[in-house]
């Protein structure tokens, strides 16, 4: 006589006692909210405010605001540590605030790479904005970094904490509905109040989001990116350059729907023309060598979409045509949706003749961009695919699997490059006369 087989109850028990050993950590990782300077025998863990390199040409602040899963600050001294911080050195100096959002399986915790990996960003900007201070015989902007830290992993323990990405995914829309967008909206209006002191040079802030903590700052900012972009204020009586969020938005390997994007390229795309000087406000990377959003993403969305309609469109704008499966876009992210990729991103073929953006003539490539014109960003080559206008403000970039290898290969040299390189043009952009 065959016999059940059964699941024994030990088992169950065991599996049951790793996921809960392993569960991540669910506490605050920086909680003395006073400056440290950061030196070789004082790391200054416990600290949310450091200071990297004083005295030195790539010196830099770092400060880190925490949030919790339900998308509250888990403690809102800390974010007033900080921005009391920056508006003591605004009152003096004009700023570059870099605000990096982390993605999945990543926190706040000392030694975090993405946190290190950050720091090693900052310091080259520092250097940069030294170098062209003294070049153009202007102040350098002194650079703040913001690291936005969130439980990006709720299990540690391999391979379980691979099962953790539709809770992570539901986590970071929280936070950014809930609690980053007030940060954000206030280190904007520390930029705005230092430029309203009409400085030599003005104040900027750029964000920055991976993975799922791309989804974070697009929930954040999506409404603001609308609103700045349809300037609509009372009074107003001429059209000009579409403005952003800040200065410039970057999101990195971004986990979310491509119809959530559909809203803004429509926006954009109804926009016939636009100023020679208008630059990027918004720019979306993604590898298409990332499988956590090409394949994992929308595997789980065919579940989650099953009982949804969907229709088929075709929209032309402006001598453009979009044919959008909505069923498709609605499963996958928004940089693997072909039809709404507008750019891409390879490496440097040594036997092409390009133009080459630097940090000195960003000024004039960009406004002499041509539609299908390529254009060398370091050691890669940014190719426009003539679905939009050259000079569109929203840039959804393919990039080759050779420069961004798999999910969390975002921050190698080659990628970082073309970010400071975007910084820079939106930061000392062709519109801002007050920065020559």
């Amino acid at each position: 006589m065959k016999t059940k087989t059964q699941f024994p109850g030990w088992a169950l028990l065991s599996v049951i006692v790793l996921l809960a050993a392993g569960c991540a950590s669910d506490e605050i990782y920086r909680s003395v909210y006073q400056t440290c300077t950061v030196s070789p025998t004082d790391a200054c863990d416990r600290n949310s405010l450091h200071v990297y390199n004083k005295g030195a040409e790539d010196e830099y602040t770092l400060g880190f605001v925490e949030i919790d899963d339900q998308g509250q600050m888990r403690d809102r001294r800390q974010m007033q540590a900080l921005l009391d911080m920056l508006y003591r050195k605004a009152a003096e100096e004009s700023l570059l605030m870099t605000v990096l959002v982390h993605g999945w399986h990543h926190n706040a915790r000392p030694g975090d790479p993405n946190i290190e990996s950050f720091k090693d960003n900052l310091a080259k900007l520092s250097a940069i904005e030294t170098r062209l201070s003294k070049k153009l015989g202007r102040p350098a902007r002194k650079i703040a970094g913001i690291y936005v830290g969130w439980r990006g992993e709720s299990i540690d323990l391999p391979p379980f904490n691979y099962l953790t990405f539709w809770d992570r995914k539901n986590t970071a829309q929280d936070v950014g509905y809930l609690g980053i967008t007030e940060l954000l909206v206030k280190l904007e209006e520390i930029a705005n109040v230092r430029n309203s002191l009409l400085p030599p040079i003005r104040s900027r802030l750029v964000v920055i989001g991976h993975s799922f903590g791309g989804a974070v700052v697009y929930s954040a900012t999506s409404q603001l990116l609308a609103s700045r972009f349809v300037d609509s204020r009372k009074g107003k009586s001429y059209t000009d350059t579409a403005k952003g969020f800040g200065d410039l938005i970057v999101l990195l390997n971004p986990a979310f729907e491509a119809l959530r994007y559909v809203p803004f390229y429509d926006l954009s795309q109804a926009r016939c023309s636009y100023f020679p000087e208008q630059v990027p406000r918004l720019a979306i990377l993604t590898s298409e060598a990332d499988g956590a959003t090409g394949t994992l993403f929308p595997l789980g969305r065919i579940f989650s979409t099953v009982f949804e309609t969907h229709d088929d469109i075709v929209r032309t704008d402006c001598k453009h045509t979009l044919e959008l499966d909505e069923g498709e876009a609605d499963r996958h992210t928004v940089g693997h949706y072909l039809p709404l990729v507008s750019h891409t991103l390879t490496p440097l073929d040594d036997g092409k003749n390009l133009r080459a953006a630097t940090y000195d003539n960003m000024k004039n490539i960009w406004s002499t961009q041509t539609p299908g014109g390529s254009t060398r960003f370091g050691e890669t080559v940014l190719t426009h695919l003539n679905k939009t206008n050259p000079q569109n403000p929203y840039l959804n970039i393919r990039v080759d699997g050779e420069i961004i290898t798999d999910h969390n290969d975002v921050f190698n040299e080659k990628v970082m490059e073309f970010v400071r390189l975007l910084i820079e043009l939106s930061t000392v952009g062709v519109d801002n006369d007050d920065d020559k």
